[in-house]
């Protein structure tokens, strides 16, 4: 069962840890995955697959949201073109939406791999 409170707090240390890598040279975006996911893990616990598991979904939560905005509006902008233009736009943003959260899990292994390791500290 995925616990989304781990899942919650590791993405939003994410984010936190992305803000302050914007200002502080050699943070980063990879650093704030790797701690995000680790959190993630650490507090879901459960050993290894369940850590990796929610270091996956908090290091991916960001591009499956920001993949499912951009798939309403492409979906929502072809109804300007009529029914059919409505209809092409919606499988459009179906495709939008797939290739979106592809690539965020892909992106988001670095933060599976610490989360298994969160996840083995706190059995």
């Amino acid at each position: 069962m995925t616990d989304w409170r781990a899942v919650g707090i590791g993405f939003l240390v994410m984010v936190v840890l992305s803000v302050i890598g914007l200002t502080i040279p050699g943070l980063g975006q990879l650093t704030a995955g790797l701690v995000g996911g680790f959190v993630a893990g650490y507090l879901a616990g459960g050993g290894l697959l369940s850590g990796a598991w929610h270091g996956l979904l908090a290091g991916a939560l960001g591009g499956i949201l920001a993949g499912l905005l951009l798939a309403i509006v492409v979906g929502l902008a072809g109804w300007a073109l009529g029914p059919v233009g409505g209809a092409i736009s919606a499988v459009a943003g179906a495709g939008v939406l797939f290739v979106a959260v592809a690539i965020a899990f892909l992106m988001a292994l670095e933060s599976a791999i610490v989360g298994a390791i969160g996840g083995l500290l706190n059995p």
